[in-house]
């Protein structure tokens, strides 16, 4: 009978290297050598990583400063505005105030530079005739009783 029996070698498949007068450093950029699924070593394009998209900004809440400087502003500006409507109304006040401020302050500054002149003066023209005294002499008994008294001039 006949021998079925074979023997099975394997053969391991030749790598051809693609180009090979191509040096490595004549690979454009990009290019890269690549295994394929049957085992084909070639060069191919290879699919670049895309950069890693950029963090979506996530919306902030607003700080509470910031609502509360944001509310106090027209508030503050309607005061100012408030205010300088009512000193246009008082400034003809505010004018004949301080008018008579200084004519108080220009009384008090006469009358600081006058008394005093007006008391040597006086003194001045009494001083030629002499003093007059007076002496008072008041008696009373008991606690509910009627005083009587005597006044002599010298």
């Amino acid at each position: 009978m006949h021998d079925t029996t074979y023997q099975i070698t394997t053969l391991t498949p030749q790598q051809p290297t693609p180009n090979p007068g191509l040096l490595p450093t004549e690979i454009p950029p990009g290019v890269q050598m690549v295994t394929l699924p049957g085992g084909t070593r070639t060069l191919a394009y290879t699919a670049q990583q895309a950069p890693p998209a950029p963090p979506v900004p996530v919306a902030q809440p607003i700080p509470t400063w910031a609502k509360t400087t944001a509310l106090l502003t027209p508030t503050i500006g309607g005061g100012i505005a408030a205010a300088g409507i009512g000193l246009s109304y008082a400034a003809p006040g505010l004018i004949a105030m301080t008018d008579a401020l200084w004519a108080a302050v220009a009384l008090i500054a006469a009358a600081a530079i006058g008394v005093p002149m007006l008391l040597r003066i006086g003194r001045t023209t009494t001083a030629g005739r002499g003093s007059t005294h007076i002496t008072q002499n008041i008696t009373a008994s008991g606690m509910f009783g009627k005083a009587t008294g005597t006044i002599n001039h010298r």
